[in-house]
């Protein structure tokens, strides 16, 4: 994890219910007599971050029940590893794919206090991210923009005056919604658990799959990009898959960019990566 995430260390669980009391009801002692939650329980998880947004940010967040539940320590990882590769304070970060949760804009808006963009394609998602904002002053000057054209991703979003400095984007992993529930499973068994045939941190369809996959996502992100190279500093998106990057690197080489970086991560035992690349 990266040195200034401030998630690094174990969860006060005192300070977090403090915080939002609701959480209380999903914290218990483990075999070494430290407090924890199910991470596995997506209802746990919701509370966990609603009690973390709440005490480290003061935001009053929610989402619907089936939509994607961010592990935010990961999601801060990825803010502050790009803001080693943008070299400036003042960032305009345009976020691909926003959610219900809106995840990107509060943790760039509230750790770092950038401006931010966001889009999204399904309307009821982009509907719950705007009632996060209308709850919270802080987040006021956050913009949100649908992409009305599912097959597009930076075409009919990045008006002719506008000038970012970073673009982040989760994208969707699976190839289908059979390969979203099946690798699902596999985390339920791992996690021995119960919940068999649910997806532990929810999910619509939209941000769970597309098809190919994130290579086949990435790789439209990459063709696109080339259109607005003097508009945009840098692009990047998370890679999930480490063996997908091969295929991601040449596609995006392609366009020609004059830098293109892979940057791990670690979150515990799961390591991850995000590609970066720039025309300037």
């Amino acid at each position: 994890m990266h040195p200034k995430n401030p998630f690094a260390k174990d969860y006060d669980f005192d300070l977090l219910v403090q915080h939002y009391p609701n959480l209380k009801d999903f914290v218990f002692l483990n075999d070494y007599e430290k407090k924890t939650i199910k991470f596995g329980d997506k209802k746990a998880v919701k509370a966990l971050n609603k009690a973390l947004l709440k005490a480290y940010y003061d935001i009053s967040w929610e989402i619907p029940e089936n939509n994607l539940c961010p592990p935010i320590p990961g999601r801060l990882d990825y803010l502050l590893h790009i803001a080693d590769l943008v070299t400036k304070t003042d960032i305009h970060l345009l976020d691909i794919g926003t959610g219900a949760n809106l995840i990107y804009p509060i943790l760039a808006t509230c750790h770092f206090n950038w401006q931010c963009t966001a889009s999204e394609v399904n309307p009821d998602s982009l509907k719950n991210a705007q009632g996060i904002i209308d709850k919270n002053k802080a987040l006021y000057k956050t913009e949100l923009r649908r992409q009305k054209f599912k097959s597009n991703i930076f075409s009919n979003l990045i008006q002719p005056d506008d000038a970012f400095d970073i673009v982040v984007c989760n994208p969707p992993f699976y190839k289908s919604s059979y390969e979203a529930q099946q690798k699902n499973q596999r985390k339920v068994n791992n996690l021995q658990l119960q919940e068999k045939g649910k997806l532990n941190f929810g999910g619509q369809a939209n941000e769970l799959w597309y098809k190919g996959g994130e290579e086949a996502f990435v790789k439209k992100m990459a063709a696109e990009s080339f259109q607005f190279k003097n508009q945009v500093h840098w692009f990047s998106s998370l890679v999930s898959k480490k063996e997908s990057l091969k295929n991601i690197k040449r596609a995006i080489n392609k366009t020609q960019p004059t830098e293109v970086k892979v940057i791990d991560m670690e979150l515990g035992n799961k390591k991850s990566r995000f590609i970066a690349w720039t025309y300037r």
